[in-house]
């Protein structure tokens, strides 16, 4: 068995050896081809390219910062920062580039702040989820921000020196098969990471993670159709800037998805009961407001049906409190599976529930109430339970959220004193003290 698991580990590595090694030689061809051209970009395209760039990096990383505060994932974090940092290395080398324009020695050197820019970005996304283990501190997030960050500045010092180290700027070799040598630094470091990224379980992923592993690809592509450029401002060296701009409006709006998402999550959060899933009284209250002032002006009934699970604390004592906590959510699946689209189910309290019935009258709310509780009788699942109800109906119970709660819950335990004498029950309203 062991032999067998080795050999398939041994055939897996083999083949996405050939697969690497098609594609670097695929984008070698490609890159010659588009060397062949001949044809050089007006400096204004790429200075406006590269200026998107650095803008849509310092963008990621502000949009990064408000994912990092939703969910803590100190990759994103690591990833955000150094976006960060490689957009205003990428604003210094337009200001490089433009003292440097009219030179020809320009044409023949490559951009050491794109050099040094993707170097770090390589060296992050080949190493962020490494890093993120050793991290301390994973729920101090101010010490996680403050400690990215450090990180972040002596790496890119790091990586500043070690090519201030050289004599020279990166040089073009336009005679040469490959021409910039230099971009085969970077272009291995991000095809790594496209590896090491597609190792990593996904687990509960968001298309922010989701989205590293092609940016690491483009990153990677960009660099070796890169080593074909004859010139700065060639079509190769073109090819190499739109690729890692398309990195950059992929990762942004990956980002901007997850935080659509987050915030869609916390708004649920804010008008949910965390163990029911049903509305919880805030909402409650809201829907009820709006019924109060739809029904205003249209002058039509609605009715609330304000509901008591019986005996949960006698249920809590003789089977546990996961045998209560499991009532409460059969009593909201119930009220979830048989009620109108319409309609709003809200937790009220710790046993109790409301229905709000939009353009019903209390002929139809006591219909719905005792479709309510044949559900449950009809429920075999141990225990059984039983459910108390009160009725309001507007206008006719009042004209605000408190009046109508308020007649509601005398209708429940009026409700609960018939079910206590043994009479039988029967949902009821209250109006001025009389029961109705």
């Amino acid at each position: 068995m062991i032999v067998l698991e080795g050999f398939k580990t041994l055939r897996s590595a083999v083949r996405i050896a050939w697969i690497a090694v098609l594609a670097c030689g695929g984008l070698f061809v490609i890159g010659h081809l588009l060397r062949q051209l001949g044809i050089l970009v007006n400096p204004l395209v790429w200075s406006s390219a590269q200026i998107i760039t650095a803008l849509l990096s310092l963008t990621i990383a502000a949009n990064v910062l408000v994912r990092y505060h939703g969910t803590g994932n100190r990759v994103s974090l690591l990833l955000g920062v150094t976006l960060a940092v490689s957009g205003i290395i990428h604003l210094i080398a337009i200001l490089e580039r433009y003292r440097h324009f009219l030179s020809l020695e320009e044409n023949f050197r490559a951009p050491l702040s794109w050099m040094v820019g993707q170097t770090i970005l390589g060296l992050i996304f080949l190493f962020a989820h490494a890093i993120d283990k050793h991290l301390p501190w994973p729920r101090d997030l101010r010490r996680n921000i403050v400690a990215v960050v450090a990180l972040i500045i002596a790496v890119s010092c790091l990586v500043a020196m070690a090519f201030l180290l050289v004599p020279h700027a990166p040089p073009i070799h336009p005679q040469n098969l490959i021409a910039r040598p230099w971009e085969l630094l970077p272009g291995v470091i991000f095809f790594a990471a496209v590896f090491v990224l597609k190792r990593i379980p996904d687990g509960d992923r968001f298309a922010f993670d989701s989205v590293l592993v092609w940016v690491a690809g483009m990153n990677a592509a960009g660099h070796l159709i890169a080593t074909q450029s004859a010139r700065v401002l060639d079509v190769p060296g073109a090819a190499a800037q739109l690729l890692t701009t398309s990195g950059c409006v992929a990762l942004l709006g990956a980002t901007l998805l997850d935080n659509a998402q987050l915030f869609s999550q916390v708004r649920t959060l804010a008008i949910s009961d965390s163990l029911t899933g049903l509305a919880n009284y805030r909402r409650l209250v809201d829907v009820l407001q709006n019924e109060l002032e739809r029904s205003g002006r249209t002058n039509r009934s609605f009715s609330v049906l304000l509901m008591d699970l019986d005996r949960l604390k006698g249920i809590n004592d003789r089977y546990g409190h996961l045998a209560g906590s499991r009532a409460l959510c059969r009593v909201a699946d119930i009220l979830r599976l048989h009620c109108r689209s319409i309609d709003t189910a809200a937790r009220y309290g710790g046993d109790e529930f409301a229905l709000v019935l939009p353009e019903t009258d209390e002929l139809a709310a006591q219909q719905v109430a005792d479709r309510i509780r044949d559900c449950l009788a009809v429920d075999e699942e141990i225990p059984r339970l039983t459910l108390s109800i009160g009725l309001a109906t507007f206008p006719q119970c009042g004209y605000s959220v408190q009046q109508l709660l308020e007649a509601a819950d005398r209708a429940l335990y009026t409700m609960k004193e018939q079910s206590r004498s043994g009479k039988p029950q029967k949902p009821r309203h209250v109006e001025n003290g009389r029961e109705f």
